[in-house]
């Protein structure tokens, strides 16, 4: 342990402290703990016991204490969905969101949705901010306004031409009333279909359903867009047929024609002056299946949408904390775009004290959600976590000889439960080899999964 450890150039405060977790009498138990969390890098720390007993008789069948745990605890995964702040449970929730936009896609019964759902029209929109001013990009044509050709990793891609003209101020409100942008494109599609199909909002309500499945995005300007799965029902979601006059092509004019409609007026407040937030100018719409002349496949789409589910602004270089006042920003290693439009939420946070934008300030004033999704568009979030969960506790139930129907519809046991929260993360050392063991669950599932995608192209060869 503690070679690998020095040769992977770890610090000699982390070393020290790897080293006395490693020689603890409860190791072997911690790193159980730990791979039950998925390395989870932040873990919460439970104190307290649980018993189950046979209800008629009042026998013990099954008790448990954190008292012989080590530290005393039981550890449990954060469920932080962000890469940056925890790499494991936000693993798991990328896998829970492609599960759960893929089943709104190809369709899934054990999900609620048929498979008759890929006969649907489908497309992949995104709708992207307005420009607020010029910045350093790689155009078409490989050269800049700047007259430079940058690299694709160039540290000045996104940040503003001329900062003194750059609109910081329209950027954070953008950033902050795009969820209302998104709100009010919601109604204006509907209505939008409506005209493309020659009916009224109320009779295409008897007949058809819009559906979607959403991200937001942060683009290195500092500006969100959102990238969604949308999709054309019957009246009672994605297991009835849409009508006829539901086309793939009807539902691309009807985006284009909302977003282009789509506003938000913000008032005027002090010496800020009033203005109208609206989409920007590129949107795209994709039919699921093909985009150029590449297969923008279900499986990409879904994959994409995970993605971004976990993300933040830290692309543009931000911190994934909040920010108390300005004073703490001076120590921030922030990029100067980036602590522009930081800077222009403090200051407009008075103007409009209902938008929050000071407590939003390290989101550069975006408020809403990451990943949403409409009612009928698939299964939930929590449907997920709680087929994982009443897994894991079938599991655990048949280790123990008890009964595995979780639902005990006859009463049999009776289970009595203490925890009090103990804290939460690690120690240097501790975090270390939790980081380590996240990897090592990461490559032993990602090699499981190419060996089962080999496997299925070999039977596939030989049929």
């Amino acid at each position: 342990m503690a070679p690998h450890a020095a040769s992977a150039g770890i610090d000699p405060v982390t070393l020290a402290d790897l080293l006395r977790v490693a020689n603890l009498p409860g190791f072997y138990r911690w790193q159980e703990q730990v791979r039950r969390t998925g390395g989870c890098s932040h873990p919460i720390r439970l104190m307290g016991q649980t018993v189950t007993r046979d209800r008629a008789t009042g026998d013990v069948l099954y008790s448990y204490s954190t008292e012989n745990e080590p530290g005393g605890a039981l550890r449990v995964a954060c469920g932080n969905r962000r890469a940056s702040q925890c790499p494991s449970c936000a693993w798991t929730y990328a896998g829970d969101t492609y599960h759960l936009i893929r089943a709104g896609i190809t369709g899934d019964p054990n999900k609620g949705v048929s498979r008759g759902v890929r006969e649907h029209p489908r497309v992949f929109a995104t709708l992207t901010a307005p420009s607020f001013g010029p910045v350093h990009n790689r155009p078409d044509s490989g050269r800049c306004r700047c007259g430079s050709s940058h690299p694709e990793d160039a540290s000045e891609l996104g940040t503003a031409l001329n900062p003194g003209s750059y609109d910081y101020a329209g950027a954070v409100l953008f950033n902050n009333y795009a969820g209302d942008l998104w709100r009010r494109f919601t109604i204006y599609l509907r209505r939008e279909i409506a005209a493309c199909a020659g009916l009224t909002q109320a009779e295409v309500k008897e007949v058809c359903r819009v559906s979607f499945g959403k991200v937001a995005e942060f683009q290195k300007r500092g500006a969100v867009h959102f990238h969604a799965v949308v999709r054309l029902d019957g009246p009672d979601g994605p297991n009835t047929s849409p009508p006829a006059w539901a086309t793939t092509g009807l539902l691309d004019d009807a985006i284009r024609a909302a977003a282009g409609r789509v506003s938000v007026p913000v008032p005027a407040s002090g010496d800020v002056p009033a203005r109208v937030l609206r989409w920007g100018s590129q949107v795209d719409v994709q039919p699921i299946g093909a985009l150029g002349h590449e297969e923008l496949t279900e499986q990409a789409v879904a994959s994409y949408v995970a993605k971004y589910a976990t993300k933040a602004a830290e692309s543009t270089g931000t911190v994934d904390h909040r920010i108390g006042e300005s004073a703490e920003l001076d120590r921030l290693p922030v990029p100067p775009h980036t602590r522009r439009l930081i800077e222009s939420c403090l200051d407009l946070d008075d103007a409009y004290p209902d938008r929050m934008l000071a407590r939003w300030a390290h989101m550069l004033g975006f408020r809403g959600h990451f990943s949403t999704k409409s009612r009928r568009y698939s299964t939930t979030l929590g449907a997920l976590r709680q087929v994982r969960a009443d897994y894991r506790a079938r599991q655990e139930r048949r280790e123990r000889g008890l009964f595995e129907d979780l639902d005990d519809s006859a009463g049999s046991t009776l289970v009595l439960a203490h925890w009090v929260y103990a804290g939460q993360g690690h120690s240097p050392g501790e975090s270390w080899l939790a980081e380590s063991i996240a990897k090592e669950i990461r490559l032993n599932r990602e090699t499981a999964r190419e060996a089962l995608a080999d496997l299925d192209d070999s039977e596939s060869w030989d049929d």
